[in-house]
């Protein structure tokens, strides 16, 4: 067998990729993928990286960025194959879009502060989303924003995007009226019987809320969520714990007994 390309660690792990995805002796699997297959395992990459963050393991970090690494490598071999781009592509154009958008690094801009890096930063991104339009197409100042990110992530950037042309309040009392306005129609429909459709909605309105007073809080609710999942977590486990030292399974406790466990794990 041929022996790969160790000149330098990409040049080895593209070999690697391209080993797997030739014809001719390579994997299975591998030559089965298509951009539309390998897109769901890279949105479970990018959450397992932030896991690793959140948990503070850098080896695990360093583990999961592989294989995140490892899916770019992956769409570029295929790109590749059709003759869209390469991995250089990739990398030629990163570069020249970090180029770009640090002028005052690379060129002879004057910024002082990361505020006004971040308001050159989106108007540069506005001018790229405004070459990239369509013809006859409105820019909109939400253009850009990918409709597959995460709800909550998504809402934020939406929101991030209004308040960048005037659309958004001064300050935070009127988010916590709006979301006082919010449960009143949630409510009011699951009082009046309103219909699974009608109460979706009145949900989807008040989580909406919710995500822009974690953007007037400088939170990421997305990140938020995460976190207070894992405190679910390690609470029940808890729970769990202590009703195996009982004898028991929660299935037979009851709901008393458990929010009492749940009381006391909450407390240590």
């Amino acid at each position: 067998m041929e022996k790969l390309d160790s000149s330098t660690p990409i040049n080895r792990l593209l070999d690697i990729m391209a080993r797997l995805r030739n014809p001719d002796g390579g994997c299975p699997w591998d030559l089965e993928q298509s951009f539309e297959t390998i897109a769901p395992h890279t949105i479970e990459e990018a959450y397992e990286v932030a896991e690793a963050i959140a948990s503070g393991d850098m080896a695990e970090l360093k583990d999961e960025l592989g294989d995140l690494m490892f899916q770019v490598v992956f769409y570029a071999q295929m790109a590749k194959e059709d003759g869209s781009f390469d991995f250089d592509g990739v990398i030629d154009a990163i570069s020249d879009k970090m180029i770009r958008r640090h002028p005052h690094v690379f060129g002879n801009s004057n910024i002082a502060t990361a505020e006004a890096q971040t308001i050159a930063w989106e108007e540069t991104k506005a001018q790229e989303r405004a070459r990239k339009s369509k013809p006859g197409q409105v820019p909109s100042a939400l253009d850009g924003v990918a409709s597959n990110l995460p709800a909550l992530t998504r809402a934020v950037k939406l929101q991030n995007r209004a308040a960048r042309v005037g659309f958004d309040w001064p300050d935070i009392a009127p988010v916590f009226e709006k979301i006082n306005e919010e449960i009143g129609e949630l409510r009011a429909e699951i009082d009046n019987g309103g219909g699974q459709a009608r109460i979706e909605e009145e949900y989807g309105d008040l989580m909406f809320v919710l995500a822009n007073l974690g953007r007037h809080l400088n939170l990421e609710p997305e990140t938020v969520l995460r976190a207070a999942n894992r405190k679910f977590t390690g609470r029940f486990q808890g729970v769990e714990a202590m009703l195996k030292a009982r004898g028991k399974t929660p299935e037979q406790s009851d709901l008393a007994e458990m929010d009492d466990l749940w009381n006391q794990v909450k407390n240590k």
